[in-house]
Formats: structure tokens, C-alpha cells, sequence
């Protein structure tokens, strides 16, 4: 599996993703949502955004991980925030580095009005090329 990182012309370069990933592979791997939910499926953190966003990063290894996919296989990431701000951003960026480091699939960041359940802040799903 091989992901091509493309950097458009005339688009900024962002710090945290890619406008454009190319990736060639035989197998593709859709992680659903995960949320900041503990083994049992209780949501922990309530009302802590960076805590959430946290776990739902480490979900999200442990999805991949049970899929025999890595991180740095993930071509595209969406990420919802219920009541997204602007101040939020450097919260969930920190979060998304744990899990990625240096890499940077391309992402789409959408504010909702709400999740699955009251009291979870963060969601994301995500889409990996394997090998």
C-alpha cells in the first residue's frame, strides 16, 4: 500500500492534513464513528472536550489496530464537534497528533448540533487503504 501526499497549487499547506491523498492498495478499511466510550460503552469525560478527544483517538487506533490497519494508512478522516468553535481547533488537533504524529490524512471537520447522545462533544470515523 503506498498513500501520495499531493500539495495543490494555490492551496495553503495546512499543519494538521492533506488537501489530497492518493492512495493505492487492495483492501479498504471503514472505521465507523467511535466515540469517547469506555470497553462497556459508557461514555467517560462528560463536558471534557480534551479528554474526549483523546479517547476517541485512541478508539479510533484500537478500530484500526483490530482491522490489522496502522494509522499512518488512513487516507480520510471526518470529525464531528457538537457546538464547534473556533478555539476548539487546537484541542482536537493535539488529540489527532497522538494518534497520527506527522501524518496527515485528508479531513473534513463539521460542527452538529448534537451526537448520538447527550454529552458526547467529539465523534470521528475514518477510511485506511491496506496493503
Amino acid at each position: 500500500m503506498a498513500l501520495e501526499i499531493v500539495h495543490p497549487e494555490g492551496l495553503d499547506r495546512p499543519e494538521t492534513y492533506s488537501h489530497v491523498v492518493i492512495a493505492t492498495g487492495t483492501r479498504l478499511v471503514f472505521i465507523a464513528g467511535q466515540l469517547s466510550d469506555d470497553p462497556e460503552g459508557n461514555l467517560v469525560f462528560p463536558g471534557d472536550l480534551a479528554a474526549q478527544a483523546r479517547q476517541v483517538f485512541a478508539n479510533l487506533g484500537r478500530a484500526l489496530a483490530a482491522a490489522n490497519a496502522r494509522p499512518d494508512q488512513v487516507t480520510k478522516i471526518t470529525i464531528y464537534v457538537a457546538g464547534h468553535r473556533a478555539e476548539y481547533l487546537p484541542i482536537i488537533e493535539a488529540a489527532r497528533v497522538e494518534l497520527f504524529g506527522t501524518h496527515k490524512p485528508a479531513d473534513v471537520l463539521l460542527g452538529v448540533a448534537t451526537l448520538a447522545a447527550p454529552g458526547y462533544l467529539i465523534e470521528v470515523d475514518a477510511i485506511a487503504v491496506t496493503g
